[in-house]
């Protein structure tokens, strides 16, 4: 189902980041597509509806989570590919002839905002997203398309959001078949 709008919250408090939770689902219906702590100590939700749904339900989350809020994002007209792609792998494969883009970002925020960018500048396929699990509260997206896509998709993004929340971007031209096995 194609929901047009998704919103993040992400807090320093794991227990705060529960009361969000029930806050959030219950000032609208918004299907929730992420919710769990996260390194380091933090706790990340992930939701999507209708735009006027996910902006109420935010505007609540926000409200309870007070100052233990370290992120947040609101993405009306959300690329379609991101909200499948939240729970991790997106089932898509890169082909041998195209190239990969990783976006790695210091907020999980930043890159879900990279991917949405990135993927409206250019047909790019999203090959995984990891949001700070395991990673020290960063997060990356890896991307699939022809090189002067992935280029574009890059390009985009680093314009949109600016060099700083970027803990590195790295554009890998027709990858060797070997590490390819790793996106199987």
């Amino acid at each position: 189902m194609q929901e047009p709008a998704i919103g993040l919250i992400e807090l320093r408090s794991i227990a705060r980041g529960m009361a969000v939770v029930d806050a959030l689902v219950k000032k609208a219906p918004v299907h929730l597509r992420v919710a769990h702590p996260i390194s380091p100590g933090h706790f990340i939700l992930v939701f999507s509806g209708g735009v006027a749904e996910v902006e109420e339900s935010l505007v609540a989350g926000l409200d309870v989570a007070g100052d233990a809020e370290i992120g947040k994002v609101f993405l009306p007209g959300v690329h379609p590919a991101i909200p499948s792609a939240l729970s991790g792998a997106s089932g898509q494969a890169c082909e041998p002839d195209q190239s990969l883009l990783i976006l790695e970002t210091f907020t999980v925020a930043a890159t879900i905002e990279a991917a949405d960018m990135a993927c409206k500048a250019a047909p790019l396929r999203i090959i995984q997203m990891r949001l700070g699990q395991g990673l020290g509260g960063k997060a990356f997206v890896v991307l699939s398309g022809d090189l002067h896509d992935a280029e574009a998709g890059r390009d985009a993004a680093v314009e949109g959001l600016g060099e700083g929340v970027f803990h590195e971007t790295t554009l890998i031209p027709r990858p060797h078949p070997d590490m390819l096995a790793i996106y199987r």
